[in-house]
């Protein structure tokens, strides 16, 4: 096997292999831009160390395992090292994202293997577990926590109560977060991840682009407070529903309410969890570290001895390998919280009311905690179920209130509640 990428992960694959636990895998090859300063020799004396992808597709490996990340150059390298009879393991969830299901029958054309467990969720056997661990239910719902940033992110926010930006901070020394972590807390990195899991487990093509996604740059510590006082935390959750008749799917990247008590809610750090909801065997949790150098290279290492053994599944079974993308419906229904900031004057909780009132929505509950000085208060609404776009026509009839100090942060609430039949709507 070569590796090309030699970072984090590509350093924790090669260990994995040197160390000798799977006498099936060798370690032959490595590319890498500056390869020089890559060098170690605790990868093996006949190691062929090389900065030209070239080289690596020239030569007699097996299988290639792409660690470069990104979209660019990428997926040109896949198709490369696909086109001269290598099979591919790859943990970029970009490239399969956007390209997997083409790539796949190429794969499947050249009669060569691509597997990309790492893509989602890092060391959580998910991908592998949709396919074959639930293979006998028909799911209608995934959701989970599949970004380790944003989780540690927001569970720090709660545990030390720190700011959105001094929890980003820590992340980012500690290795959690990127230099630039834009595309994992505007919701881009889950969103991708969530295309994935669309195709793998609900058998639907579904856009990266289509799924909405939502920061969780908004959310600041009094947030944390009312949730709690709610009995819920906030957690950027990723969600795919099949809609009824075949009307194509819910999915989004937001940040939401959950019950803390609640599988959802009690991950915390840089873990992932990923619940599938079956129609006939109900909900299963896959849970574990989504980040990091280990935890990821144990799913690469994983792949790599599927196909050693020689039980890697066909190519064209992991993603739908044709037909039109699903069309993403991107209006739900579920409680809602809105916090509001405000210029405190009498009369303010009644508009509002009157507002959510015009548009068919009731109020739940209203929240204020003393002590916020009038000219910058916060206070919270909750919402009984409710249609996503009622929500939003409200807030946009809602703005034109001089009142606002900033505008309203709105969350739905993915929460247990009593359905019409008197039983409950579980996460």
């Amino acid at each position: 096997m070569g590796i090309a990428g030699f970072g984090t992960v590509g350093r924790a694959v090669a260990r994995i292999v040197a160390g000798g636990v799977h006498p099936g895998l060798r370690l032959t090859h490595v590319c890498n831009r500056d390869v020089a300063r890559k060098r170690v020799d605790w990868a093996g004396p006949d190691v062929v160390w090389t900065d030209s992808f070239q080289a690596l597709v020239d030569s007699p490996v097996d299988v290639i395992v792409e660690l470069i990340g990104g979209h660019d150059p990428a997926r040109a390298w896949i198709e490369q090292a696909l086109a001269a009879g290598k099979s591919v393991v790859t943990a970029n969830k970009q490239v399969i994202a956007h390209g997997g299901p083409a790539l796949l029958r190429e794969a499947e054309r050249r009669g060569r293997h691509l597997l990309f467990e790492a893509a989602v969720a890092g060391g959580v056997p998910i991908l592998r577990g949709l396919r074959e661990g639930v293979a006998g239910d028909r799911l209608r719902r995934i959701q989970g926590i599949l970004n380790g940033t944003c989780n540690y992110v927001l569970t720090r926010m709660e545990s030390a109560g720190l700011t959105f930006a001094d929890a980003l901070a820590e992340a980012q020394r500690l290795g959690y977060a990127e230099a630039d972590p834009t595309d994992d807390v505007d919701g881009h990195d889950a969103g991708a991840k969530l295309a994935i899991l669309a195709g793998v487990g609900l058998g639907r093509v579904v856009r990266v682009d289509d799924i909405p996604v939502e920061p969780i740059t908004a959310v600041a510590a009094v947030d944390i407070g009312y949730a709690r006082r709610l009995g819920c935390v906030i957690r950027q959750v990723a969600r795919a529903e099949l809609l009824p008749g075949g009307r194509g799917l819910h999915a989004a990247v937001r940040p939401a309410l959950v019950s803390e008590a609640s599988t959802l809610g009690r991950v915390e750090g840089s873990r992932n969890v990923v619940v599938v909801d079956g129609e006939f065997g109900g909900e299963t949790a896959f849970s574990g570290f989504g980040a990091g150098g280990a935890p990821t290279a144990v799913a690469v290492v994983s792949d790599l001895i599927a196909i050693a053994r020689g039980n890697a599944a066909p190519p064209d079974g992991w993603l739908p390998a044709s037909g039109e993308p699903s069309p993403v419906a991107r209006e739900f229904e579920a409680p809602h919280y809105v916090r509001f900031m405000i210029d405190d004057r009498p009369g303010i909780v009644a508009s509002l009311a009157r507002v959510f009132s015009h548009h068919g929505i009731n109020l739940d509950a209203v929240l204020q905690e003393p002590g916020w000085p009038k000219a910058e208060l916060p206070f919270v609404m909750t919402l009984e179920p409710c249609s996503s776009a009622a929500v939003a026509a409200a807030l946009a009839d809602a703005a034109r209130f001089d009142f606002h100090v900033r505008a309203p942060l709105w969350l739905p609430m993915f929460v247990d509640r009593p359905d019409a039949a008197g039983g409950s709507s579980p996460e």
